[in-house]
């Protein structure tokens, strides 16, 4: 029997008004968030490893050797357009989805949540001190209805409420952080952290 196909998709396509540009093109400890998402999911054994890009998509797509790119022509619209172009450009028996600005997630919490669907999660969803975050797993089966659900800002969360039931919680607790950087005080703060 083949093991199912897990793919990665980092979803890089945000603005990032508050930060004053595109969070894919910040750097923390010489990596640009862009990059250190792609590595997170393929040290964390997904594959392929997919990237949707919006704004500034020239650049940020130049820093994406790889990885596939998919480009969310709608991605002014919010996080939704993003999910939507990534789910529809994957060929993969399931996803781990992970945001750019999270750097300071590890590839164990992607292990983790890829061993909940080899145990029969059709969603999961890695837990922090009991707070649901990212990354977050989804089968196949679950695609057409988290792209009917993803909407503006967002992502699969209203299909995970809608289906709470098949949700599985992943402690990610011990592997990292899923503290989002948002604002240039974030980055400042993780620089410290990270140094």
């Amino acid at each position: 029997m083949t093991s199912p196909t897990i793919a990665g998709l980092l979803l890089a396509a945000g603005q990032g008004r508050r930060m004053g540009g595109p969070k894919a093109l910040l750097e923390v400890a010489g990596e640009r968030l862009v990059r250190r998402g792609i590595r997170l999911l393929d040290e964390g054994g997904c594959a392929p490893v997919v990237v949707v890009v919006g704004a500034s998509a020239d650049e940020v797509r130049a820093c994406c050797d790889g990885a596939q790119v998919v480009e969310a022509r709608e991605w002014a619209t919010g996080m939704g357009a993003s999910l939507r172009a990534g789910l529809a450009a994957l060929d993969a028996d399931a996803c781990v989805i992970a945001l750019v600005d999270q750097p300071l997630l590890t590839p164990e919490a992607v292990r983790r949540l890829r061993a909940a669907h080899s145990n029969g999660a059709v969603a999961a969803v890695a837990t922090y001190a009991g707070r649901p975050r990212h990354p977050v797993l989804l089968d196949r089966s679950t695609w057409p209805g988290v792209v009917a659900t993803a909407r503006g800002d967002e992502g699969a969360r209203a299909w995970l409420r809608a289906h709470a039931p098949l949700v599985v919680s992943v402690d990610c607790t011990d592997t990292g952080a899923s503290d989002d950087v948002d604002t240039p005080q974030d980055l400042a703060a993780l620089r410290e952290v990270t140094r």
